[in-house]
Parts: C-alpha cells; structure tokens; sequence
C-alpha cells in the first residue's frame, strides 16, 4: 500500500470538503477547487479527517493512490493558507514591472522588454524596486 496515500488527510476548521460522484469540492477561506477522483480511488470523509483509498491492486491504481492524496492534501492547504513562491531576478538591469493587474513586463538584457500574462488565479507583488517578485495562489497546480 502506498505510504503517502495511507496518510489521512487532516481538515482544518474553516474548510468543507464535498464529495460527489467522484468530485471533491474543497471550500475555504481563500476560494473554492474541486478535482476529479480517477477511478478506482475513493474518498471518505470521518470527522475531521479525509481518508483516501483504493479499490485494489493493479499497478496504474496504485499509482494514482499517493498522487490522489497529495493533490486533495494540496487543495485543502490552497484554500486554507495558500501558496506562495518568491522569484528574485539578479542582473544588471534586470527588473520587472507590473502592467496593469494582468500582466508583468521584464527587462531582462534582451532588445525588448518580455511580457508575460498572469493566469487566473494568481496574484503578483513586486518588493526591492523590481528585483524580487512574489506569486500567490491557492491552486499549486
């Protein structure tokens, strides 16, 4: 049995977790996810815990096992604290501006400024005149 997916996920207070016909629906503080369970993996919900399980032993389900757990252990610590990675850009000259709420223009030593388009989802902070950006979300995928 995989050891990742034998873990029992635990719920914090302030999330709801829904599940529905092979959908769990991850409700909290910062937003809403929801994900499709593969087949021959389920869910239940005990108290506050999440447990994930599989139906037996064929190789592609025990694959998918540890990879189940992770993504709704993932979706319930999104929406409860969210995720966040800091990128710091180091260059002479090297910075970054936002454009607008949606986009970010860096100046990265080539002839034109490159700019790249923020998915949904996604917040954008700049802190050190440009040099260090700061991406939030709750999604990790």
């Amino acid at each position: 049995m995989s050891r990742i997916g034998r873990k029992p996920i635990k719920v914090p207070s302030g999330v709801k977790v829904g599940l529905n016909n092979g959908v769990v629906e991850v409700e909290g503080g910062k937003g809403k996810l929801s994900w499709d369970i593969p087949s021959g993996i389920n869910a239940k919900l005990e108290e506050e815990n999440l447990l994930i399980e599989r139906d037996n032993d064929e190789k592609k389900v025990k694959a998918l096992h540890g990879l189940a757990r992770s993504i709704i252990a993932n979706m319930v610590t999104g929406v409860s604290d969210g995720f966040s990675r800091t990128l710091e850009i180091v260059g002479v000259g090297y910075r970054a501006e936002a454009m607008g709420s949606s986009q970010i223009k860096f100046n990265l030593g080539y002839s034109n400024p490159v700019e790249f388009t923020i998915p949904d989802g996604i917040s954008a902070e700049f802190e050190e005149r440009g040099t260090r950006l700061i991406l939030k979300g709750i999604d990790k995928q």
